[in-house]
């Protein structure tokens, strides 16, 4: 499979958690659902790291990659305590049009840290997106 269909399918998983999060967090603290979450996510991909990457490769990891490993996780921890915690408070629609302004963020940084040229369509359609969710979050 290509690299778009892998998007495609992210995308489509990706529109389910929401939904799931937002049943699965009534009633218990953002932190707990985050944490049950991560511990469901740690051994589904532990399964999968330990069917497809040899012992060796995990041993190889260089400081470099492992910091930037941690503070991806840290990120991704604090997002995910907010993103429940947001779902407890607001619609589904309204926080996930709101989440996925992370791609705008990413886009900003990727420019700015990874010095990623961008083509204009992809600012144009990063303001779409920006517009959008603004329209969503307000309906």
């Amino acid at each position: 499979m290509s690299w778009i269909g892998y998007a495609i399918l992210a995308a489509l998983l990706a529109g389910l958690v929401p939904i799931f999060g937002k049943i699965g967090v009534q009633g218990i603290d953002p932190a707990l659902a985050t944490g049950v979450r991560a511990a469901i996510i740690f051994a589904a991909l532990l399964a999968v790291v330990l069917t497809r990457v040899m012992g060796y490769q995990i041993l190889g990891l260089n400081r470099h990659a492992v910091l930037f490993l941690v503070l991806s996780g840290v990120a991704g921890a604090g997002s995910w305590v907010c993103f429940f915690r947001a779902l407890q408070l607001g619609d589904a629609l309204r926080v996930a049009a709101v989440d996925r302004l992370s791609a705008a963020v990413t886009l900003a940084a990727a420019a700015f840290y990874l010095n990623e040229r961008a083509p204009v369509w992809a600012w144009i359609g990063t303001m779409l997106m920006l517009v959008g969710a603004v329209l969503v979050a307000r309906s």
